[in-house]
């Protein structure tokens, strides 16, 4: 009811309306009218211009609310559209008049007044009112927050709207029964513009962007209301904000209004004329009062909190460190005892994990938002836009809860790690929690409790959410052991996909250049890299720097944090990562013995890998400093209990073709020397797996092609016996194309951190795996290969799990966390504790429905009914006319009614909550304990993944080995013998007839019967370094065990293949181009054996002609001779093949060309011919190349005369003229004095071939040195047969 002075405004205020009517007409500012659309101004008004008049007792025109259209949908702003915001009910949704003191309306509202009866409420107009203005983002407007505190509420709304660019406009949850809402009273935290206590029967509540209260977070409990806490107490009020902008999220910073009375004059009265006798604020000065606002807000901000983290500004880690120190730890923050002191409760809880994640962008969860402060809210605004405020004495930006995987990517792809802090309890659960605990006067235990739940960073990423790609991501650990630059390294290397738990360990000794570990470096591509701070040799940096991308540095303390290898075992041993049995008490006296006897009992229940490497310091601590880094992203637990570890070989000798590092990076196998990424990669050719986790192992296969033929040969079985079961490939291709990760989602199933919808899509998931190879099972019959027949006939009986599962639960939508959300719960009578709460549950609904009864007849209405708004549920709702007892709380109201709460409903409705909570935890415990019993099988359903992944990998070698197109063939293996390499009409794979038909194929035979070394020649750009990749790419399909694209091939298994091609320096290692090329060179003539191919391009270019040249014939002489492997070797020096030609181990081709003299033109023929190429016509590529025609011909006639002069000191072509006779030349001498060696004549002299042989027992020396001797003596025949001939 209004109050009698509502009716009749006083003297004063009389005179100001009498005034304003009789002063001239002004025009409405556009402020006003884009104002008064925001305060209770319907945004069309119904006016007539040929009414109007100037006299001040002309009526002024009527301004009609437009009706409401309840059928239709709601529409949502635009980006420039205002809100209209609705004061007054719509009885019966009937049209509502603003009416003038002299007017008289037609309508069902209108009603004839008095002026003195009119309250200072009503508004006139003496002119028509212009188009409103829309109001902008950038316009900022801002209402004077000058008035009393009733009017700060609705300006600083108006201003906010103006501001926001794009937010939800969602009703309140409190409405009516004709759908309108209705105010809530000052019990709930909901903020409106205007005190919620002042709710008349003749309003309705604002249809505005309100911020819904949420019991989650109550942190407001601790903070004072009186002094200078007022104002954190007001802002810490506001808890969460469901808002859809992400981007554009600003946390209201306006204060909570001061109780005011419930008259409806107060609150409209900053639509009354101004005190100064103008009808509205002033744009100008609006504005100013604005900026002026804003102005000294950050002015007190700054002086209330500068003193306070006054440390900030000299920023130190714990142990006092300064940031240029060289022992500064920029992972954490040194604060002083007297800040600490200063700190509230909530700023305590924030800086106690803040300063110890100094360099972690922190998400601290309050209510429905994670927010940000200080350092981490100056990235989000500086690096995201997030709208930046002040809000707990900290600056802050903030995103929504169910956002939180989406700018968590965000902020990782931008490099920053994320530390995610969560409510470990609720509004209620606090509550609970607090009549259990004895001591209540901490004001810490007044806060919601929150713990760090995860660390997120780019190569530990596990959440399925958040990883964007199929491909494994690797945090990789490294110990590294150099006494002295000069010496060879020791490496001890951890590394781990966290998405799937998978463990792998290797040590080695490596050589001076890193070979080993730059290989194993090109396979992994870790995206995390955890080493000792300063314990990392530069060569070894620099070899991570320049093979990785930009990948994240951890650098540990040592000792302290990268752990030796004897801590690392008491670490393991006391974390009791891989006890079999959960302990649930710390007094188990049996298995925490720590003498020498449950040392080694406890040891022998760890994974086999880690045994094996008990004896290995190094790989021990590479150990220890990963689980350490592990251990602070919370992390260890969930991914070491799962006992995944292997032991890993980056060369693999003995099993498998050797692809090194340099290898893998010149042949383009899993990233082009484009860009760095996979487009035209051999792995984008062949990767043809359905499944992410077969794609993941098909990479390995690639990096890892096999050695042995009988695996080559059973493979290539397996592929053709699929290439020819069209239909099983379509079969599992259809019931595979989109199923879950299943490898990455079981370990987050063991983890207990897999979602619900995720845990469901698993279980179908292997549904599908058992229908599946049931479906295929008539096929098995039917196959040649052996493995492919075992990998059916032995594949794990899951089928009685899988059904198991489906009938352990049951799916309903429950309420978790405040939330309906479909989970799983007990079947009925399974869970003792779920059954009792359910009917707790119960009981609790049907007394409240009895005190329904009750108060009907007590109350005499049967009108009365239980209302459920927000989380103030069963609000009995009574009509205005019943008396209501004394003592009956009021939540809201609206004209016709009115909700309550007495004491008994208020206590059902607790214990209701209460009873919720509990079975809220009962949900989360039945989902934790089923997800334990789905990983007691762990193994059994790895088992079956790995099984699926290598039938997956195997269809798409028969995928691809279909997709060559023609020709393509099975390779052919042989093993005896001597090396042998035979490809007819071999083509590039990457080229597919019919995309580019002009692709010329060539022959290239090597080993056997003829030379094991093409010495290859020809024109600039005519193919040479194709034909070199394009025949190691074909070996390495071939071992594969994938079709090749040639129409025959035969070839022995090799052992490794050795690329030298293009050239590369490396800068930061202060290696020029030379240097680089021989130090590849080097270990070729150190490692390869006869079963190796080698492939060589341009060799010694990278100096002077003469020493170059050097250096290429040694080599070549080399690698034919003392080393008999296969190989190609391309090389400009034309002298070179003159010079082997008497070589029988060596054979001169060139890629064919024409010349057309005239035109200085060479036409490319891309075919390999036998014989040497006489020049390399560099003339004809510099003029094609669009150098100045003048300085081509000079050049050509230069090269002319120094082939002149070259020609007559070259003895090769004195004998070749027949001027001279053929001299000795010095690999002959060399292959003599091996004889003699041989033969026991000499036995000081040191040969070549002593690095090769030295590595080879009694028998493959005699062996070597037999097959040495045979190419000598084969060698002299021919040099004789020439010399007979000349």
């Amino acid at each position: 009811m209004a109050s009698k002075e509502n009716k009749t405004p006083n003297m004063s205020e009389k005179k100001i309306q009498q005034k304003n009517n009789s002063s001239s007409t002004p025009t409405t500012p556009l402020t006003q009218k884009t104002l008064f659309s925001f305060f209770k101004t319907p945004t069309t008004a119904s006016t007539n211009s040929s009414t109007l008049s100037s006299s001040p007792l002309q009526p002024s025109p009527t301004l009609k609310k437009t009706p409401s259209n309840s059928g239709s949908a709601k529409k949502k702003p635009g980006k420039y559209d205002y809100i209209e915001i609705d004061d007054f009910d719509d009885d019966d949704n009937e049209q509502e008049q603003f009416n003038t003191p002299t007017s008289v309306g037609s309508g069902r509202g209108a009603r004839n007044v008095k002026a003195d009866d009119v309250p200072l409420t009503t508004i006139s107009f003496s002119t028509p009112a212009k188009p409103v203005t829309p109001v902008t983002p950038h316009m900022n407007l801002e209402p004077d927050r000058s008035a009393e505190n009733d009017n700060e509420g609705a300006s600083q709304l108006g201003a906010r709207l103006a501001r926001q660019k794009r937010i939800r406009y969602d009703e309140s949850e409190n409405e009516d029964e004709n759908g309108n809402d209705v105010a809530v009273a000052s019990s709930s935290r909901m903020r409106t513009p205007t005190d919620s206590a002042n709710v008349t029967p003749t309003q309705k509540k604002r249809k505005t962007l309100t911020r819904k209260s949420s019991q989650d977070d109550d942190d407001d409990d601790y903070v004072e209301s009186t002094g200078e806490n007022k104002e954190d107490a007001e802002d810490e009020a506001m808890d969460a904000t469901e808002v859809d902008d992400v981007e554009d999220y600003e946390p209201k910073t306006s204060r909570v209004p001061k109780s005011a009375s419930s008259k409806s004059s107060d609150k409209m009265k900053h639509l009354s004329g101004p005190k100064h006798g103008s009808h509205f604020m002033e744009p100008k000065s609006s504005l100013l009062n604005s900026v002026d606002k804003k102005k000294d807000r950050d002015k007190k901000f700054k002086e209330k909190n500068d003193d306070r983290y006054r440390w900030l500004q000299d920023i130190r880690d714990a142990q006092g460190n300064p940031e240029d120190s060289p022992d500064y730890d920029p992972r954490t923050l040194f604060i002083p005892k007297n800040a600490w002191a200063n700190f509230t409760p909530f700023e305590k809880q924030f800086w106690e994990i803040k300063s110890t994640h100094w360099d972690t962008v922190v998400f601290f969860k309050k209510g429905k938002f994670y927010e940000l402060y200080e350092k981490d809210a100056d990235i989000g605004h500086r690096e995201f836009d997030l709208k930046l405020t002040d809000r707990v004495n900290m600056r802050m930006v903030g995103v929504p809860e169910s956002s939180f995987d989406l700018w968590a990517n965000r902020f990782v792809a931008n490099g920053h790690k994320i530390a995610k802090v969560d409510q470990v309890e609720t509004a209620i659960g606090k509550s609970m929690r607090e009549k259990l605990e004895s001591a209540k006067s901490k004001k810490e235990d007044k806060i919601i409790r929150r713990e760090l739940a995860c660390v997120l960073t780019a190569g530990t990423l596990v959440d399925t959410s958040m990883l964007t790609g199929d491909m494994g991501t690797f945090c990789m650990s490294v110990k590294e052991h150099c006494p002295a630059d000069h010496l060879p390294p020791s490496f001890g290397v951890v590394f781990v996909d966290t998405s799937t738990a998978e463990f792998h360990l290797v040590a080695f000794d490596d050589d001076l250049d890193r070979t080993k570990f730059e290989t194993l470096v090109m396979q992994v591509k870790p995206r995390e890299i955890v080493c000792e701070k300063g314990h990392l040799t530069q060569r070894t940096t620099r070899i991570l720097k320049n093979n990785l991308v930009n990948p994240l540095w951890n650098a540990l303390i040592p000792e302290r944090e990268f752990w030796d290898d004897v801590t690392t075992r008491d670490e393991l041993k006391f974390a009791g990562y891989f006890d079999t049995k959960k302990k649930d008490e710390k007094d188990n006296e049996d298995s925490m013995d720590v003498d020498e006897d449950g040392d080694r009992a406890g040891e022998d229940l760890w994974p086999e890998a880690i045994k094996n490497a008990l004896n290995k310091p190094l790989l021990m601590a590479a150990l220890g400093g990963m689980t350490w880094y592990l251990r602070s992203l919370k992390l260890d637990t969930e991914l070491l209990s799962l006992r995944n570890f292997h032991p890993y070989d980056p060369i693999r000798q003995t099993t498998s073709l050797v692809l090194d590092g340099q290898t893998l990076a010149n042949l383009d196998i899993l990233e082009n020397s484009h860009d760095g990424s996979a487009n035209g990669t051999l792995h984008q050719l062949l990767n043809h797996a359905t499944t992410p986790f077969g794609k993941r192992l098909f990479r390995k296969w690639l990096c890892h092609p096999l050695r042995a033929k009988r695996e080559i040969d059973d493979r290539l079985d397996a592929v053709e016996d699929l290439m020819e079961c069209q239909d099983a490939q379509d079969v599992f291709r259809a019931r595979f194309a989109h199923v879950l990760d299943l490898e990455r989602v079981i370990s987050r199933v063991h983890a207990g951190t897999c979602k619900v919808k995720e845990f469901l899509g698993v279980l179908a998931a292997f549904k599908t795996v058992v229908e599946t190879m049931q479906e295929l099972t008539p096929w098995v019959d039917n196959f040649k290969s052996k493995r492919l027949r075992l990998l059916f006939e032995t594949f794990p009986d899951i089928k009685s799990k899988v059904n198991y599962f489906d009938e352990a639960f049951d799916m309903a939508e429950v309420d978790v966390d405040y939330q309906k959300l479909n989970t799983i719960i007990p079947r009925p009578g399974i869970e003792e504790d779920w059954d009792k709460v359910n009917a707790k549950i119960r009981d609790i609904e049907h007394s409240l429905q009895d005190h329904l009864v009750e108060m009907k007849k007590k109350l005499r209405s049967n009108k009365l009914v239980y209302k459920n708004i927000g989380k103030e549920r069963y609000q009995l709702e009574v009509p205005k006319e019943v008396k209501m007892p004394n003592g009956w709380k009021q939540l809201s109201a609206t004209t016709k009614v009115s909700r309550y709460w007495d004491g008994t409903i208020h206590n059902l409705v607790q214990e209701l909550q209460e009873a919720e909570e509990t079975k809220n935890g009962l949900v989360k415990g039945f989902q934790a304990r089923t997800y334990a019993r789905f990983d007691e099988h762990y193994v059994e359903w790895l088992d079956a993944v790995k099984r699926i992944a290598e039938i997956d990998c195997l269809l798409g070698l028969a995928r691809a080995s279909t997709g060559l197109g023609e020709p393509a063939c099975r390779p052919e293996f042989v093993e005896e013998g001597d090396s042998v390499m035979e490809f007819e009409e071999l083509r590039h794979p990457c080229v597919i007839p019919g995309v580019a038909t002009d692709f010329i194929p060539n022959d290239t035979y090597l080993g056997g019967d003829r030379p094991n070394i093409i010495l290859l020649t020809g024109p600039n750009m005519g193919g040479k370094s194709t034909l070199l990749r394009q025949s190691c790419v074909a070996i390495i399909m071939a071992q594969l065990g994938c079709y090749v694209p040639a129409r025959h091939c035969r070839l022995t298994p090799f052992d490794r293949i050795y690329t030298r091609i293009g050239a590369n320096d490396n800068i930061l290692a202060g290696q020029s181009t030379f240097m680089v090329e021989l130090s590849e060179t080097s270990r070729v003539l150190r490692e390869a054996t006869p079963r190796s191919m080698v492939i060589l391009d341009e060799l010694g270019r990278g100096t002077s002609t003469f020493d170059g040249y050097a250096i290429a014939y040694s080599v070549l002489h080399y690698l034919a001779t003392y080393v008999g492997c296969l190989g190609l070797f391309s090389t400009h020096y034309q002298t070179l093949c003159r010079e082997f030609e008497r070589c029988a181990e060596v054979a001169n081709m060139h890629m064919a060309y024409q010349v057309d003299e005239e035109q200085h033109e060479v036409t490319f023929l891309y075919k390999l011919t036998s014989g040497a190429c006489e020049k390399s016509f560099g003339m004809n590529v510099a003029n094609m190349a669009g150098v100045p025609r003048r300085i081509v011909d000079a050049a050509e006639q230069a090269a002319a005369k120094f082939e002149e002069t070259h020609r007559l000191r070259d003895t090769t072509f004195a004998v070749a003229d027949g001027d001279a006779r053929p001299a000795l030349p010095l690999t002959v001498l060399s292959d003599f004095a091996y004889l003699m060696q041989a033969a026991g004549l000499d036995a000081k002299v040191d040969h070549a071939g002593k690095s090769v042989e030295h590595r080879l027992s009694e028998m493959e020396k005699k062996q070597s040195q037999a097959k040495v001797i045979r190419r000598i003596v084969e060698g002299l025949k021919k040099m004789g047969r020439k010399a007979g001939e000349a």
